[in-house]
């Protein structure tokens, strides 16, 4: 029996997660650096838009939430990073299609 999620799953659950200021997922959007599963522990690194966003522990809350729903993921982590910056150039072809960029 496998114990854990997969990534994919973990993908899926980030695509439900945005930031309630842009109508684009936390994942398309490029926030997402990185994400390690390792069974039941998920630990992503992120990053925010910019480092005095407003609403950064209301996405936090959001993603931990989201993802810890997941069967199989009973340790959620997400640690926030500003290195690199974020930029628009790490949005996703198609959220940049329905940002209009």
């Amino acid at each position: 029996m496998k114990v854990g999620v997969d990534k994919e799953v973990v993908v899926a659950a980030l695509k439900e997660c945005y930031d309630p200021e842009i109508p684009v997922n936390v994942y398309d959007l490029g926030l997402i650096y990185d994400i390690n599963v390792q069974g039941e522990n998920v630990k992503i690194l992120m990053t925010m838009t910019s480092p005095y966003c407003p609403i950064s522990d209301y996405m936090l809350n959001d993603i931990k939430g989201k993802v810890g729903e997941l069967s199989g993921a009973t340790n959620v982590t997400v640690e926030v990073t500003f290195d690199p910056p974020w930029t628009k150039d790490m949005i996703s072809d198609e959220a940049r299609a329905k940002l209009g960029l």
